[in-house]
């Protein structure tokens, strides 16, 4: 959702595919992929992620190895990225796609993109080639968080392996924003997501496939290798789940608000300590185009601090930390409730009025605040830091010399503007566990499932899996759990019972 910057160059190994086909005794069509090394230099940005606005239970009978599940094997660039290929026209035209719970329109890269350079390194759909090509020509564009597109929509038919959904509208692309797209190592991106946030209100690809009646359950399933090296990428199987890829039972959690498929989740722990942001509860959006976590800067610090990240020297964060340090202790052990601190001392003047409001605000308003807010909202940000990391402290009876030589610590360790930040890699093996409550249950992420490496000796690289993301309240706080999640846990996206299941992956 939010942009992103990789703090430093990361050198990545790619992963290069002939695809080939082949069916199955089960029903289940498999696409077989074979990789070679590309160059180590090949540097790409970690993470596609949606780029929109902040503002904008019991047992599944799983029919895997029936014949109304398909199976499309996806392929893992690094952790990176997992795509596979879909089909669009009469005769099919091939195109590798990131199949993206986080957005919801089919989109790749036309004939008529004439003046984006990224248009020319990917596979370009040629409507006059298409028997079944109907024409619709209504514009749009989409914005991410690495770049933007913009086309016009179009008709066909559109085949994910054995299925074959019909007249489904999709985006050809005319144009591509950015570097990203030329390094990226898909051509478009087919959302999964609901309606609700598709771009045009276009039919995505799998209510279409429910409406055609071409799967026999309403759900679909996700198995994401962390292996790069394996051959296998993963698997995304439509009206099923293979149990060979997890074990034990899902945890099912309801979707809380249609669009995004949005969670709720409870306490966030570092090592056995909990954090005490999200207590009273976060959202969660469970987003396979993501390829790491993304939650609110506050505890992406702590966790910084926890692992050694390196991060950017926050000079606004020490400045609060000095000058308003004493009157956050007192208010904090007076009982003030820790939302209330930071605009009684005087540094979040607006937080009041823009929660109590309905969102809008008076022209003349905004150009009175506009020169300030920048500042003002820098410091109340680095505010509300330290109250919640001075309250996470208190409440395990810690020192007041104690708790700001913590908060100091964690300034240090703020992330960088755009989010990521890099680690030794030596010092994996020391660095705790992390965990999230979803459902009342507890899911662990180790060092070496939520770090990010690439190379070897001393070419290593490593980064955190964990980016900065803040979003404000009613939408935030938010949290985005990517692949860096989904590869841990076998995901069910169930859109018949609106609700996202998790299990062990294996």
């Amino acid at each position: 959702m939010k942009q992103t910057f990789l703090v430093g160059i990361i050198f990545l190994l790619a992963l290069i595919s002939s695809v080939a086909y082949s069916g199955s005794s089960d029903g289940i069509v498999r696409i077989s992929l074979k990789k070679r090394q590309l160059d180590v230099n090949a540097r790409i940005a970690a993470r596609i992620s949606r780029g929109r606005s902040a503002e904008g239970l019991g047992h599944i009978p799983h029919n895997f190895g029936g014949s109304d599940a398909d199976l499309v094997p996806l392929k893992n660039y690094l952790d990176a990225q997992y795509y596979g290929v879909i089909g669009i026209g009469t005769p099919q035209q091939n195109f590798t796609v990131i199949f993206d719970t986080g957005s919801s329109n089919l989109w790749v890269p036309s004939s008529k993109c004439y003046f984006s350079i990224s248009c020319y390194f990917h596979s370009r759909y040629k409507s006059s080639k298409s028997s079944t090509y109907i024409k619709n020509g209504k514009s749009c564009a989409i914005q991410y968080g690495s770049g933007s597109i913009s086309g016009f929509f179009s008709e066909d038919n559109v085949q994910v392996a054995d299925l074959v959904v019909k007249d489904q509208v999709f985006i050809e692309a005319t144009r591509e924003g950015t570097l990203t797209f030329i390094l990226a190592k898909f051509d478009g991106i087919l959302g999964l997501g609901f309606q609700e946030i598709s771009v045009g209100n276009a039919v995505p690809v799998w209510y279409n496939m429910v409406e055609q009646r071409l799967v026999s359950e309403e759900i679909f399933s996700f198995w994401l290798n962390r292996d790069p090296e394996s051959e296998e990428g993963g698997e995304l199987i439509f009206g099923g789940a293979d149990p060979k890829h997890f074990k034990g039972e899902h945890t099912y959690v309801p979707v809380t608000e249609k669009g995004y498929w949005q969670i709720e989740l409870g306490d966030f722990l570092i090592g056995n300590h909990s954090t005490g942001f999200c207590e009273g509860g976060c959202a969660a959006i469970v987003d396979s185009g993501t390829s790491l976590l993304a939650g609110p800067t506050t505890v992406v610090t702590q966790i910084n601090h926890a692992i050694g990240a390196e991060g950017v020297l926050s000079m606004e964060c020490r400045e609060v930390v000095t000058q308003y340090g004493d009157l956050i202790w007192e208010l904090l052990t007076a009982g003030i409730q820790p939302d209330k601190v930071c605009s009684k001392i005087g540094l979040c003047l607006f937080n009041d009025a823009r929660n109590a409001g309905d969102g809008i605000e008076m022209v003349v308003e905004k150009q009175n605040k506009k020169a300030s807010s920048v500042g003002e909202d820098v410091l109340c940000a680095a505010c509300e830091m330290a109250v919640v990391w001075a309250r996470s402290e208190l409440r395990i009876n810690q020192t007041k010399e104690k708790v700001f030589k913590y908060i100091n610590e964690l300034c240090e360790r703020v992330p960088s503007p755009m989010g990521e930040s890099a680690i030794d890699c030596n010092s994996i093996a020391s660095m705790p566990d992390v965990s999230f409550t979803i459902g009342n249950k507890t899911f662990v992420l180790k060092p070496e499932q939520y770090i990010l490496k690439t190379g070897e000796g001393d070419l290593a690289v490593c980064i955190s899996g964990f980016i900065a993301l803040d979003v404000p309240p009613p939408r935030g706080p938010l949290w985005i759990l990517g692949d860096v999640f989904m590869g841990v846990y076998h995901t069910i996206f169930d859109s018949g019972n609106l609700k996202v299941g998790f299990a062990e992956s294996v």
